[in-house]
């Protein structure tokens, strides 16, 4: 494929000073220090205004790589045949539903269609109460599950922020199942006793809502949480929590917007790794390689009692021709390039490797993931697990800065390198990361050897940030061209 010449409208100055002066300031960019403008994408690389090419660690959103030829075509094509609401019959609609229905697992088999990862969840919701009449939800500590009011409330992650709304008394956040840093970890208990520990957080959380006389609508969580700082659940931990809340005749949501479609590796959906089935699922942009689209399927007997209020239910654009279009698309291409396989075969490469660095370099502190869904957490201290955020922020801007390879950080101490590229990302990639981020620590560790023999102590004392040779910190850029 041959690329785009690509013409700016205006130089990246320009650029930034109309955002400034007419995008809300809290719509935050990339790299806010030196953001970066970027204007082409091809597979697992982004292309900015100057020609240079970087390796995207970071865009799940791109899932079968940016601009698939495949998919830009079948868009382009349904666009200039016919783009309208989803309130007329078409074929593309019907086709995409029963083929999601074909993949998922049990009685799910009934879709809505909508744009968004957000309003996905939020219809999720509704889709709870309908069935269950109950209003109470059980989520995770550090989830995030859209921008909508709705869905604000069920996202500690949102709610937990200095000025965040009140949590509402419906809603109950039980700990997250991290099992290095979390509640209860591996230095202490063995995965049984862990998924077991973590389940009985969530029965607690049941008993206190029958307690005082409620019932329970819905848990919901992602397969794998994600702004949580990718954290695994022990094996078992959603088999226990799933029977826990359906005991009492609540219903579960796998929220499967960051890990579904295959990037696990080993399934094509993530909760299919722990052998249970949902009631609902709902997945978003992915699945639209970025076009803005979003999915609930769920099964026949929710949908009947969501129907049976004799409120209709329509999206306009959810489910239009030329998002299922797209979505077909991006199926097709799972499956004829073997995404699925890749992100095993890749994603076990990159684990493994990645793990080989803890012998290396104390920082290093846990790595955790599957497939092509990667945590490497950074602590300064193996005892106490001090994060070490100053030190992800210099990593994940030396990345940029000088190797052309964007990550990101994340979890609740923002101390979590976070991988989750492209579906297409090879393991040319993954050694190139690797030796670059392994450049990354040699550099830290060459920090704090000498900022300890200035202060006249040894090479454990952690590297603060109160030490002027630490300044460097702040900017890659000065320390590139301190070399």
């Amino acid at each position: 494929m041959n690329p785009i010449e690509v013409t700016e409208d205006m130089c990246k100055a320009d650029t930034i000073k109309l955002r400034n002066r007419h995008i809300g300031k809290s719509c935050q960019l990339f790299y806010k220090g030196a953001p970066l403008k970027i204007v082409r994408g091809q597979g697992q690389y982004m292309f900015d205004e100057e020609g240079t090419r970087y390796l995207d660690c970071i865009n799940n959103v791109a899932h079968v790589g940016h601009c698939h030829p495949r998919v830009v075509a079948a868009g382009c094509r349904q666009m200039a045949l016919l783009a309208t609401n989803n309130r007329f019959l078409h074929d593309g609609l019907v086709k995409c539903a029963k083929r999601l229905a074909d993949k998922a697992p049990g009685d799910l088999s009934v879709c809505f269609f909508v744009n968004s990862g957000s309003e996905a969840n939020d219809l999720a919701i509704r889709l709870a109460r309908a069935y269950t009449k109950q209003k109470d939800i059980i989520t995770l500590d550090h989830a995030y599950h859209g921008h909508l009011i709705s869905t604000m409330e069920i996202s500690p992650y949102k709610f937990n922020q200095p000025n965040g709304d009140i949590k509402p008394d419906y809603v109950h956040v039980a700990p997250p199942p991290d099992t290095y840093r979390g509640k209860h970890t591996s230095r202490t208990h063995s995965d049984d006793e862990l998924a077991h520990l973590y389940a009985a957080e969530v029965e607690d959380i049941i008993a206190k809502v029958r307690g005082e006389g409620r019932g329970v609508s819905a848990f919901i969580g992602e397969s794998l949480q994600s702004c949580g700082g990718q954290i695994i659940p022990p094996e078992k931990y959603l088999s226990l929590v799933y029977n826990a809340v359906r005991k009492v005749g609540g219903i579960v949501i796998a929220d499967e917007v960051q890990v579904g479609f295959g990037r696990v590796g080993t399934h094509f959906w993530a909760f299919e790794q722990q052998n249970v089935i949902p009631d609902i699922v709902t997945m978003a942009k992915p699945i639209g390689n970025g076009h803005p689209v979003g999915i609930v399927i769920t099964t026949p007997a929710i949908a009947e009692a969501f129907a049976s209020s004799g409120i209709s239910y329509f999206n306009t654009y959810g489910g239009n021709p030329v998002s299922c279009a797209i979505v077909n698309a991006v199926l097709d291409v799972i499956e004829d390039e073997n995404l699925q396989e890749n992100a095993l075969k890749v994603g076990q490469h990159l684990i493994e490797q990645s793990k080989t660095l803890k012998y290396d370099f104390d920082l290093v502190g846990d790595v955790r993931g599957s497939g092509l869904f990667l945590g490497i957490e950074l602590i300064r201290d193996r005892q106490t697990l001090e994060p070490a955020t100053e030190e992800a922020t210099f990593i994940v801007n030396r990345m940029k800065d000088l190797h052309h390879i964007l990550v990101s950080q994340d979890g609740p101490n923002n101390n979590v390198i976070k991988l989750k590229p492209p579906m297409v990302f090879n393991v040319e990639n993954a050694d190139e990361f690797l030796l670059a981020f392994r450049e990354c620590l040699s550099t830290l560790a060459g920090l704090e050897e000498k900022h300890a023999e200035d202060v006249g102590q040894t090479t454990s004392t952690p590297l603060v940030c109160t030490a002027p040779e630490t300044k460097i910190l702040q900017s890659s850029e000065v320390m590139i061209k301190a070399l």
